[in-house]
């Protein structure tokens, strides 16, 4: 039996190679130039996954496919074995933030645990934005300030053309000659969490961004 395997981000990127291909196939472009594409897209994928049993690497295969329906079944297929965020609840939530008195908390009841790569929800009441993942093991928190801009750009963690908010927080680093030394860190994020769960191919940028804020 194939345990779950597949977070959530690689499977965003997994349905940005198929719609590579299927822009390639649209485009008429020669067959030697489709079979190229196809079987970069099938290289890319495969690894994301180096570690992936042999059953593993032949799910993951897609060099066969040709329709899109095809390709719809394969998406189908490994949503199966999507490995969930994990399960958190109000009370954990809380001790996360212990200094936030007036922590306003998402609808834990209503969140698809195998579509987040990272747990956000906004604060308006606040003015606060506040993210949530799991590093290194260990899930981790912080509170950012957030200003909605009304405007589209690119998001720092999704790397998409989208409603973004920029969002700061400030981290104390450790300086040999300034002890009270403080960096603020700034980016502009999508506004609506759940829509950049759903286009995050990779966490490079979201976990830098954590560390450095956290100071780990």
């Amino acid at each position: 039996m194939i345990e779950k395997f597949i977070k959530n981000e690689q499977l965003n990127f997994i349905k940005k190679q198929i719609a590579f291909i299927k822009d390639s196939t649209k485009k008429n472009v020669a067959p030697t130039v489709l079979a190229a594409v196809i079987d970069l897209a099938n290289a890319k994928i495969l690894d994301l996954f180096p570690n992936a049993a042999s059953a593993q690497q032949e799910m993951l295969d897609l060099s066969r496919l040709k329709t899109d329906a095809e390709y719809e079944e394969y998406i189908q297929r490994l949503s199966a074995f999507l490995l969930p965020f994990p399960k958190i609840t109000e009370q954990h939530l809380k001790k996360m933030f212990p200094k936030n008195k007036k922590l306003k908390l998402p609808d834990l009841s209503k969140l698809d645990h195998s579509k987040l790569t990272y747990l956000s929800w906004n604060d308006l009441s606040s003015n606060k934005k506040l993210i949530v993942y799991e590093l290194d093991g260990k899930m981790v928190g912080i509170e950012c300030k957030f200003s909605p801009t009304s405007k589209k750009n690119i998001c720092s963690f999704c790397n998409c053309f989208s409603e973004v908010s920029y969002f700061s927080t400030v981290t104390k680093e450790k300086k040999h000659k300034n002890s009270d030394y403080y960096r603020a860190i700034g980016n502009l994020i999508c506004t609506d969490s759940s829509e950049c769960n759903k286009k995050i191919t990779d966490t490079e940028y979201l976990t830098t961004f954590l560390r450095d804020s956290l100071g780990i």
